[in-house]
């Protein structure tokens, strides 16, 4: 036993040498007045061979403080991988919605992983995907019928075959406080540990080459150090390096998820990753010393567990963890690196020979040539950061359109001190394009610079873009040092996007017919941009339901340059024909070819510009809806829904209310006033309560829309009596956008006028019914309706209502925004209602 016990405590040394030996050379650096951060970065991952995968359900839900801990304070390998693109939330910087959000958060998910160095692996491959964030869940169940459990699962056991992982760790538990899409890739991640390991689970993947991994290390979030196996201190320590906790670095990380409004300031303080190990190859112990006990931390654990027969394997091993290690003692020396960093690839090189030739185990050989290959790519980085070369990749023109040229420009600056020989920059394009220009290899010298000059021609069928597939333009860089190359590519500064010759957009995106009062004429106006560089001319056209006669502002738009945009008005008459849904398509022929996409351009500071095309068409659906004569309404914007415009395309009279009307306008002169879902987070409206209280006590009618705990709306003091939004939200809405709706009174005003609302009033809603119910409120409020999910106690207040002075005052949390720009008539129908109480509540 004692020995046992002796023998466990070296191991346990040995494991933490490459720890101890990291820390000394960046202590040694940094008393020494020299700190690098971008060399360090991919310096640390040459000091291990172990890797870390968390799995989450959208981005932001990857753990953010621990896997600045792993990547840039231990060296771990560190994968997040991430099921969908977060399409069904909120957006706090505009007003993307669906796929616009989803490309917004998927790029905000990449600079977020770039912060923590941190491999980024997604579930999700295209727009309106399987794997598609369709709104809260509540059950894993719910999750994995509406993304197709199998396709899911395929997609989950591919990419942990792919990446090998030795540790993975689920964000969240399968627990009832957990939304169901965070509870299913717990489900999935902890089945995984099993079935990535066994060649009968979607054995496909062996005909493709991939082969079965078997994860070492499963761990679940535990909530304290006493249910945890291990504990890892993340708050406390300010990094010589990156001067800041790793606490501090993920929330850097954080930050960069605006779309989501996250991040915070933390203090230098305790703060600890509570981790549970429930699956593992080895016996669990109740306590680990370390997240990597038990495991291979280096080339030197990889050697030891080698058989006697196999030295020659163990020596080329050994001599590559020593290679790898002189890397690393020569930081911060750019220069240094980059010679040890070459003189390392040559030892790896060597080294996949020998292993490759070797009689080892087939499985220990995969896992061996794996873990070199990785490390050969870990080398390559390290060598262009130390090569220090300023590389810039200017595309000419990087909007392109089928069959168009533009000149690349590659300029590379020797900013080192170390010659790179036999130094060659190229272009790698598409299939089926061109490219014009001279390949040599030079030599450069430190200080030295080459600009070499392509151009580039699009295929004439190339296809469009998609913001999620790689960039179609990329310079290839290569060079030699101590005779071992390395090479890599460069992406050009601006995005580059095949994009149609002229793109066509719609205004409105979706049309409402009242069928009370059929419109003898629709204005649809076609905006088109140019992407052609230079002249064009186009010819818009417009497909309508049958029966409908359309005349347009001009028959032809003359273009002079490119992302010039014109504007041409259609006046539809839809003849008094107006079917319950109908679809209104945009085109426009140029030099005979048509086209009808929609280029949606996504600007913001802290993403690269992206582009969503979709098909040019106006959604349309018509509906009975009985509009008060007269009836005039302030509406409040937050800025997160559009509802005003919807109301005002279908003939309300609505004016969209500033503080300073708030403030000193006259606000008698509306029969309702209207609140944005969260508008109390506009600035200054907060401030304004009292205007809004008064309008109600002189004879208003003000409509809040919910509003969430975290917003700038306190229940104690906003409403004119108390009401208190549930805690936590997760169990105060309904998920379920079929739920059955029960009316307290169906003989109340707000269900019979202006509209005689029904059952179907309440049919094909979308994604959800409500959000954040109020769990206490005012006995003076009234309730009229209740609701649940399945198998849950009813919630009653997602509408209260109560008179304050001559007026009065309606909260509602169900999500009518969703419903109304989602096309639902009862949306429509049951919101009039809401606004249009006082005028027949006598």
């Amino acid at each position: 036993m004692l020995r046992r016990k002796l023998l466990l405590s070296l191991m346990a040394v040995i494991l933490l040498l490459p720890l101890v030996f990291t820390e000394s050379v960046k202590t040694m650096a940094v008393k020494n007045g020299n700190h690098d951060v971008d060399l360090w970065k991919v310096v640390t991952p040459l000091t291990t061979t172990t890797s870390f995968l968390n799995t989450g359900a959208h981005p932001d839900d990857e753990r953010s403080h621990l896997l600045a801990y792993l990547s840039l304070g231990k060296g771990v390998r560190t994968g997040s991988l991430i099921a969908n693109r977060g399409e069904g939330g909120q957006n706090e910087i505009g007003s993307e919605l669906g796929n616009g959000l989803g490309i917004i958060r998927s790029e905000e998910l990449i600079e977020a992983s770039d912060v923590t160095n941190v491999d980024l692996i997604m579930l999700s491959e295209d727009i309106s995907d399987p794997i598609y964030d369709f709104g809260f869940s509540k059950s894993t169940e719910e999750t994995l019928h509406e993304w197709g459990e199998e396709i899911a699962y395929e997609r989950l056991i591919r990419k942990i075959r792919e990446y090998r992982p030795e540790i993975v760790f689920p964000s969240f538990l399968d627990v009832d406080s957990q939304h169901g899409h965070h509870r299913a890739i717990n489900v999935l991640t902890e089945r995984a540990f099993e079935d990535a390991a066994d060649p009968t689970v979607f054995p496909e993947h062996l005909e493709e080459g991939l082969t079965p991994w078997q994860i070492k290390k499963l761990y679940f979030p535990a909530q304290s150090n006493s249910n945890a196996t291990v504990s890892i201190e993340v708050g406390n320590e300010i990094d010589d390096v990156y001067g800041k906790t790793y606490a501090q670095l993920g929330e850097d990380s954080r930050y960069l998820h605006k779309s989501q409004g996250m991040g915070r300031e933390v203090p230098v303080a305790p703060l600890y990753v509570h981790l549970d190990l429930v699956k593992s190859v080895h016996p669990i112990p109740d306590k680990e010393e370390t997240i990597f006990d038990s495991l291979d931390f280096s080339f030197t654990e990889v050697a030891e567990r080698l058989e006697r027969s196999d030295n020659q394997i163990k020596g080329v091993l050994k001599n590559v963890q020593s290679a790898l290690d002189a890397v690393v003692k020569s930081y911060p020396s750019r220069e240094e690196v980059l010679v040890n960093a070459h003189g390392a690839i040559g030892e790896v090189k060597k080294a996949i020979v020998k292993v490759e030739k070797s009689n080892i185990s087939k499985e220990l050989k995969k896992d061996i040539l794996f873990k070199l290959n990785v490390k050969q790519k870990q080398l390559v980085e390290v060598s262009k950061i130390a090569s220090s070369l300023n590389i810039d990749v200017t595309v000419d023109n990087s909007t392109l359109v089928r069959g168009a040229t533009t000149p690349v420009e590659l300029n590379v600056t020797n900013d080192g001190k170390v010659t790179l020989n036999n130094v060659e920059l190229s272009l790698l394009i598409p299939e089926g394009w061109t490219v014009r220009g001279e390949v040599e290899k030079i030599t450069l010298k430190p200080n030295e610079s080459v600009t070499k000059t392509f151009e580039v021609t699009v295929n004439d069928d190339e296809k469009f873009y998609h913001p999620y597939e790689d960039a179609i333009i990329l310079a290839n860089v290569q060079y030699e040092v101590k005779k071992e190359s390395a090479s890599f590519t460069v992406t050009p500064k601006n995005t580059v996007a095949v994009l149609p010759d002229v793109a066509v957009a719609l205004n409105p995106v979706q049309i409402a017919i009242n069928q009370l009062d059929i419109p003898e004429e629709i204005e649809v106006e076609m905006t088109l941009t140019n992407y052609v560089d230079g002249p064009s001319v186009a010819t818009p056209l417009l497909e309508v339901p049958s029966g409908w006669e359309v005349s347009v502002s001009q028959d032809s738009v003359h273009f002079e340059e490119q992302g010039q945009t014109e504007t041409v008005i259609f006046t539809v008459n839809p003849n008094n024909i107006a079917p319950e849904t109908f679809e209104v398509l945009g085109k426009v022929l140029v030099d005979n070819k048509e086209f009808s996409t929609t280029v949606q351009t996504i600007n913001y500071d802290h993403i690269r510009t992206q582009y969503y095309l979709y098909n040019a068409k106006s959604a349309g659906i018509s509906f009975e809806l009985t509009i008060p004569d007269g009836i005039k309404v302030g509406y409040i914007e937050s800025g997160f829904d559009q509802i005003a415009d919807y109301l005002i395309n279908i003939g309300m009279d609505i004016t969209k209310l500033s503080n300073e009307e708030i403030a000193s306008g006259d606000l008698a002169q509306y029969d309702s006033i209207a609140l944005g879902i969260r508008a109390y987070r506009r600035e200054g409206l907060p401030q304004l309560n009292s205007r809004l209280l008064d309008y109600v006590n002189n004879g208003g009618h003000l409509v809040v829309q919910y509003h969430t705990p975290n917003d700038s709306y306190h229940g104690e003091n906003h409403p004119p009596y108390p009401l208190t939004i549930g805690t936590p939200s997760i169990r105060w809405r309904v998920t379920d956008q079929n739920a059955q709706v029960e009316i307290k009174d169906p003989e109340h005003p707000l269900f019979n006028h202006p509209n005689s609302l029904n059952e179907s009033d309440w049919e094909n809603w979308v994604q959800e019914r409500a959000l954040y119910f109020p769990s206490e409120w005012d006995e003076r409020y009234e309730t009229f309706i209740s609701m649940a999910d399945p198998g849950e106690e009813p919630f009653e207040s997602g509408i209260l209502m109560a008179e304050y002075g001559e007026g009065t005052y309606l909260y509602t949390n169900l999500v009518w925004y969703r419903q109304i720009q989602g096309q639902v008539a009862g949306g429509y129908r049951i919101f009039t209602n809401l606004i249009s109480y006082p005028l027949f509540k006598d």
